[in-house]
């Protein structure tokens, strides 16, 4: 029995040191994780800094036409866009809206990063060359914008909301995009959800792509009975009583196209 107990201790001591060994290791990986997790932390912070920093100067430089220019020239603008489009689809749909629009940081590296793109985008399609170029070779782009602020909610980046809705109606400007985006059924329902988002801004850019589709008898044809619906109507009425002189008059001349566009259909319709 003392042999037997001499041998017990004998694993005993044994174990007991590799259980510490054990240990001791387990605290080295856990200590070495958490550096790890610092180091990742830091070089997404400086990849976050230097996107964001790349992507303004992109942004500034965007506002020169003839830039824009040689870009469509070097043929690399579509791989831009392609990009571009991920990025914006990976922010929106990556982040807890609720909780961004109390806390939203516009000064934070990510957010300026994905203004930057968007801006982007919109010096592009402020361009004939370039919205002429997002109207025939960039579908994917567009109908990604148009689904982004489709999933927002009222009040969400409106900053956010703002360019891309610049960037649609430059491209409304162009024959070939106004009819592309009009043919896309969700473009109504979008504008009349916006008209209702609360910030003045994304009311006023809503109006200014919803007047574009007014001007063109084509897209008038498309859309049909919609652009008649009396909820159109009230909407855009609400936001001609606004206090934001530029939101009011641009819904004033917006109610007088819808209502011009009524009593033209209602002049046809008593001629038959």
């Amino acid at each position: 029995m003392r042999q037997e107990c001499l041998h017990l201790q004998s694993r005993l001591d044994a174990v007991q040191t590799e259980s510490q060994k054990e240990k001791e290791e387990k605290l080295l990986l856990r200590e070495q994780l958490w550096q790890s997790r610092v180091e990742l932390q830091q070089q997404a912070d400086f990849c976050s800094a230097l996107g964001s920093a790349a992507c303004s100067l992109l942004w500034s430089c965007s506002a020169k036409e003839d830039t824009v220019s040689l870009w469509l020239a070097d043929g690399k603008l579509q791989a831009f866009l392609a990009v571009a489009a991920q990025t914006l689809e990976s922010f929106v749909t990556s982040l807890d809206e609720e909780e961004k629009s109390q806390t939203e940081d516009y000064n934070s590296h990510e957010h300026q990063f994905v203004l930057a793109v968007a801006g982007t985008i919109t010096n592009v399609a402020a361009v004939t060359q370039g919205r002429d170029f997002l109207s025939s070779s960039a579908h994917v782009l567009l109908d990604t914008l148009m689904k982004l602020l489709k999933l927002m909610k009222p009040g969400v980046f409106p900053r956010l909301k703002v360019l891309m809705l610049m960037a649609l109606y430059n491209v409304s400007i162009s024959l070939k995009g106004l009819k592309y985006l009009s043919e896309n059924q969700g473009i109504l329902p979008l504008i009349w959800s916006l008209l209702d988002d609360g910030h003045w801004e994304v009311c006023l850019h809503s109006l200014r792509l919803l007047q574009s589709m007014l001007l063109e008898d084509d897209v008038l044809l498309l859309l049909g009975s919609s652009l008649l619906d009396p909820d159109l109507c009230a909407r855009v009425s609400r936001l001609a009583a606004s206090t934001q002189p530029s939101l009011r008059l641009t819904a004033l001349q917006t109610l007088e196209d819808l209502q011009a566009l009524q009593q033209g259909r209602a002049c046809k319709q008593s001629r038959v």
